[in-house]
């Protein structure tokens, strides 16, 4: 069963939780480990105990995390995910149709998928484009430099987005990145990354029109992909 825990928020973890750890060996029995409010903390350190992408899996494996527990992995925590509402599915749903309409083999389209980043940074983008590989990604998800396009798609997440997702993005490389807030019927198309964010934000409206930089030709009207 999916955790309850609020979107954006830190994944808790219970005492048991840390016992599966350190029988997995994802956790050292040398390891000063004590919970605070359900996240564990290294007692030498006086800081939350972070994760690499290897340990996020092998939680999963040793059913720590729930087969669908809606979780990512950012900045080496485990943070969980925003359910998927109707006007999500429905933005997300329309970007994947139009996309591969207007692109078919050109790039690679995944939807909800890991793209992995950094040893401790897996986040789930809800529409990647990526360059075409001959593997098609079956040895490893996308990297940064295999990265075309990341969108997300939030209603209760937008402020989260913002603050946490888009510098990572940035600081990571990722050229272009589009948000689209539900709420405020809008897109904000985020290029030209640096360490500290993007250089560049602009706003397009729901009467506007969207352009990957990367396909000049290709144009999505907002209102099509938009909820009413």
């Amino acid at each position: 069963m999916a955790t309850q825990t609020a979107a954006g928020a830190r994944r808790r973890f219970s005492v048991d939780d840390c016992r599966a750890m350190v029988k997995a060996g994802i956790l050292s029995p040398d390891e000063r480990i004590e919970l605070r409010d359900g996240q564990p903390f290294r007692k030498d350190k006086g800081r939350r105990r972070r994760f690499s992408v290897d340990e996020y899996y092998a939680m999963a494996e040793a059913g720590i995390l729930a087969p669908d527990e809606r979780v990512e992995l950012l900045a080496g925590e485990i943070i969980t995910m925003a359910a998927i509402g109707s006007h999500h599915a429905f933005c997300v749903t329309q970007l994947t149709e139009l996309f591969y309409e207007s692109l078919g083999r050109r790039v690679t389209l995944r939807v909800q998928n890991p793209v992995r980043l950094a040893i401790g940074n897996e986040p789930e983008p809800d529409v990647a484009l990526v360059h075409r590989r001959s593997d098609n990604y079956a040895s490893a998800h996308p990297g940064p430099d295999d990265i075309i396009l990341l969108i997300e798609v939030a209603d209760a997440s937008a402020g989260f987005d913002r603050r946490h997702k888009l510098p990572m993005y940035a600081l990571y490389g990722i050229p272009e990145t589009w948000l689209f807030d539900i709420n405020a019927r809008q897109v904000e198309i985020y290029d030209e990354p640096m360490a500290g964010g993007y250089a560049r934000v602009r706003v397009v409206g729901r009467d506007g029109s969207l352009t990957p930089q990367a396909f000049p030709d290709v144009t999505i009207p907002v209102s099509a992909v938009m909820p009413d």
